[in-house]
């Protein structure tokens, strides 16, 4: 039997209210796609409401980029994830690299974020990943260890789906070898069912870092690889429906 999979999008800072005819582009590919293969898209903040009505009675599945840990309170420009699920969102991406970089969260940080989505009846999509120095130095497979002994949260895990983002291969155009992907993703999931039991091994692995239509079917034939978090690429249909059906 083919293995589930989940090709999800996540747009960052990227679209305006022009961008919903991709989002219905890519709902249509989503109800074409087998029932194996989940599609979902996070676009910004300002569009999730809007994202929701053009993908309504698809299986699309909307969420949102990052939420806060706290359900409430005094935190000027936050998101929770009590008001993601209030919009009818799926789930909520935590700990992506440009979030532990640019606004220093640390793993306890994220750890409680995705203790906050999943508590608030999301999927927490919980990202972790090397930079360039620490695989150059032998490192990755310690960082990446770390990050997910920190991050995990004690929730069910059966809500929990692992982004593996190589840091260094973010937008660069550069891409790991399989192989790597291979070993990264199975030391990943070593580390799954060590936290969880066999419960681990259900959860998705996701791969992302610079897929595209051209590299997609190499990096969904690795065993462990259970789908793909999808930046730049996920932006345009014409980019993103290869992708989807490369899964």
């Amino acid at each position: 039997m083919d293995k589930p999979m989940l090709v999800a999008g996540n747009w960052k800072m990227n679209g305006l209210q022009a961008a919903l005819a991709e989002v219905e582009a890519i709902a249509r590919a989503a109800d074409g796609a087998p029932s194996r293969v989940e599609v979902a898209v996070a676009p910004p903040f300002t569009l999730i409401a809007r994202a929701k009505d053009a993908a309504a009675g698809s299986r699309l599945r909307i969420g949102g980029q990052d939420c806060h840990a706290n359900p409430s309170g005094a935190h000027t420009g936050c998101i929770s994830a009590t008001m993601l699920a209030d919009l009818g969102c799926d789930f909520a991406i935590v700990g992506h690299s440009e979030r532990r970089t640019d606004n220093g969260e640390t793993d306890a940080i994220v750890k409680a974020k995705a203790t906050a989505a999943i508590g608030a009846g999301l999927r927490a999509i919980l990202c972790v990943g090397e930079t360039e120095a620490e695989r150059d130095a032998g490192r990755h497979l310690d960082v990446v260890g770390a990050q997910l002994v920190g991050s995990l949260p004690d929730a069910d895990p059966a809500s929990v789906v692992i982004a593996y983002e190589p840091v260094w291969a973010i937008g660069t155009g550069r891409t790991p070898r399989a192989s790597d992907v291979d070993e990264m993703h199975s030391a990943i999931r070593a580390r799954l069912v060590a936290r969880y039991g066999e419960e681990g091994r259900g959860i998705l692995i996701l791969y992302g870092g610079s897929v595209k239509p051209s590299n997609a079917a190499e990096l969904f034939a690795v065993p462990e690889v259970g789908g793909a978090l999808v930046g730049g690429a996920s932006l345009k249909a014409a980019d993103f429906l290869p992708i989807i059906a490369a899964a």
